[in-house]
């Protein structure tokens, strides 16, 4: 496989900070969207980089070894082992102690590099052809939108990746941005090793009712003067039905009523969620008769 550059597929130097890893992802993401570009070849490969990239650089420790071995940083907590067992093995080899299985030349040691790294160890590759070791498979990444009133329950969907179906079980809460991992749902192991995992990014669009910050939901809702200024009710819609709401006579415009209980579910906490913050927006009448007129005019005088 040809090497990579995932600092490159971001826009982004080594010297990026997390943020700014998050940012230019978010901002690629969305971009090269296979929704977005659904006859597009390209974009949709420049997706899977972009996801691949930043399942890298996003995460502190994988980053550390990108940034050591490169290409070849999936296989670093192998490489540390083998070169500990090996200078384990040369140690050994002057007070006859036995820390390697080997025939004596370190070769066992070398083939390993030879194998991992296309020789990078500098020795032979005897045993390059029997594939004895075993490793671990691929991560996969991929982004799902889903709507937020989907994100507000728990339920089941069907995904594809990499040509397979999988169908799962998103938790109610979810956040926009938030990455979940499905152990052993990535990449089949190699010569017997154990399949990676799955790492699914949620993307939740804005809805054009309600306004999400953390678990709590925000809302407008009109309300006519009279009611405002007599008082009286007004149903107002919740993300679970809607719901009557008492006004209180002389309710002036931008006030703020707090429902709890009513907000976003909770991530993983069953029974819990925040709380709906509804705003009155006062509408003033338009296309008044006269006779209205001339009875605004009189409450006018009185005041």
């Amino acid at each position: 496989m040809a090497y990579i550059d995932y600092y490159k597929i971001l826009g982004l130097d080594k010297g990026a900070s997390q943020d700014d890893v998050k940012k230019a992802y978010k901002k690629l993401a969305r971009k090269y969207h296979p929704d977005l570009n659904p006859n597009d070849a390209d974009a949709h490969r420049k997706f899977q980089e972009i996801n691949e990239a930043n399942e890298v650089l996003s995460d502190p420790e994988k980053r550390k070894k990108y940034d050591q071995y490169g290409e070849n940083w999936k296989h670093a907590d192998e490489f540390e082992a083998q070169q500990r067992q090996y200078r384990q093995y040369q140690g050994g080899q002057g007070n006859g102690g036995t820390y390697w299985s080997s025939s004596g030349d370190g070769s066992e040691f070398s083939d390993f590099f030879e194998q991992m790294f296309g020789g990078m160890g500098g020795g032979r590759s005897s045993r390059s052809s029997r594939g004895d070791y075993a490793f671990r498979g691929q991560d996969y990444t991929t982004e799902l939108q889903v709507s937020l009133m989907d994100a507000s329950k728990t339920h089941k969907q069907i995904i594809t990746v990499n040509g397979k179906n999988l169908r799962i079980t998103i938790p109610a809460g979810i956040a926009d941005g938030q990455t979940i991992k499905l152990k052993g749902q990535g990449g089949p192991g190699v010569n017997g090793g154990p399949s990676g995992d799955l790492y699914i990014t949620f993307s939740i669009p804005e809805d054009s009712r309600f306004k999400r910050v953390g678990d709590d939901l925000y809302i407008t809702a009109p309300l006519n003067l009279y009611t405002a200024i007599l008082g009286g009710e007004q149903i107002v819609e919740t993300m679970d039905g809607k719901v009557k709401l008492n006004i209180k006579p002389g309710t002036q415009n931008n006030t703020k009523v707090r429902l709890k209980g009513k907000g976003f579910p909770v991530y993983k906490e069953e029974g819990k969620s925040g709380d709906l913050i509804v705003t009155y927006s006062i509408d003033i009448p338009t296309n008044l008769t006269d006779k209205q007129k001339e009875l605004f005019r009189e409450i006018q005088n009185l005041n």
